[in-house]
């Protein structure tokens, strides 16, 4: 398999930040719309984005605290969305595509992690349908809206793509569940979006990228007891970070998916897995957890998961 999977020496790296990315960067009248674009890496994503000049719309399931958390941000609006609910998801997307507005921007960055057995819509298991199955409904509802020839997608993905391909044959996990894997099958599933998007996006301009935003201490953990936080080496007993240079601060965690989402240094190019403000190279076979597995890459089950995902979804711009 051919890739195009290779650094282009961006000039950034590990402890690059979203302002440094957007320096000299002028999003005035850019429209861009973040997913949890008010906690964590979502929240220094939308305030890199609006310092810059853009206008960021915050699709949130609890409004009223995206208004709180978003008070000091110029330039970011909020709006309702659940990426638990479909039909949640078509509301927002019917009022967004009645403003008439046109999208330069839409970063899929909200998501769950690790989180104990859930079911979520039709039994769907929660971390394959919010991370990916609600994300794919949008982009599909707001499809009509993406600007021609210049608008980007990109899919909040992560280095735990390493630790599941799609479970093809039981992909809501009704055979027994690992929270760990559900997780990995997920974001290799944000992966997978991309690559298709691009795929089908292309001719119109529109452009897609995945990506691993680096280890960030953020309340993505939510679900995870800091007794397992410790044996998995990420903090120690007082719940500071065990190898604190391994970590990133949020403003760093967040330069990745504002490189994709602005960065000339993309123009032209598509459907790729960033990771470090650069495109990642293929992984190795050593266990390595950098870089991006083959199976997250391959068209054909990019093409496989786009198929199912509108299936399950009843959603599908393209068809």
């Amino acid at each position: 398999m051919t890739t195009a999977q290779h650094k282009i020496g961006s000039g950034f790296g590990f402890r690059s930040s979203a302002d440094d990315v957007l320096a000299g960067t002028d999003l005035t009248g850019k429209l861009a719309i973040v997913t949890g674009g008010y906690s964590g890496l979502g929240l220094e994503t939308t305030r890199a984005l609006t310092r810059a000049g853009a206008e960021v719309v915050v699709p949130a399931r609890r409004p009223a605290a995206a208004r709180e958390a978003l008070a000091d941000v110029a330039g970011a609006e909020v709006d309702e969305l659940d990426l638990g609910d479909l039909d949640s998801v078509r509301a927002f997307s019917d009022r967004f595509l009645a403003s008439h507005r046109t999208i330069d921007i839409l970063i899929g960055n909200a998501a769950i992690m690790a989180c104990p057995e859930t079911r979520v819509g039709p039994g769907w298991e929660a971390q394959f349908a919010t991370n990916h199955l609600s994300h794919f409904a949008l982009v599909n509802r707001l499809w009509p809206a993406l600007a021609p020839g210049g608008a980007r997608v990109v899919s909040v993905s992560s280095a735990g793509h390493h630790t599941s391909d799609i479970r093809w044959d039981d992909p809501h996990w009704l055979r027994g569940y690992d929270k760990w894997q559900a997780y990995g099958q997920a974001k290799t599933a944000n992966v997978l979006f991309a690559v298709r998007l691009d795929a089908l996006g292309r001719d119109s301009g529109v452009r897609a990228f995945a990506l691993h935003p680096g280890g960030i201490l953020t309340p993505l953990q939510r679900h995870l007891a800091k007794e397992e936080m410790v044996e998995r080496g990420w903090i120690d007993e007082n719940g500071v970070p065990a190898v604190p240079d391994a970590f990133k601060t949020p403003e760093q965690g967040a330069a990745t998916q504002v490189w994709a989402a602005t960065s000339p240094q993309l123009d032209g190019m598509g459907g790729v897995y960033c990771e470090d403000c650069d495109i990642a190279e293929t992984a190795t076979a050593d266990g390595d957890r950098t870089g991006v597995r083959d199976y997250a890459i391959d068209p054909v089950s990019a093409a496989r998961l786009w198929a199912l995902s509108a299936e399950l979804t009843g959603v599908d711009a393209f068809a």
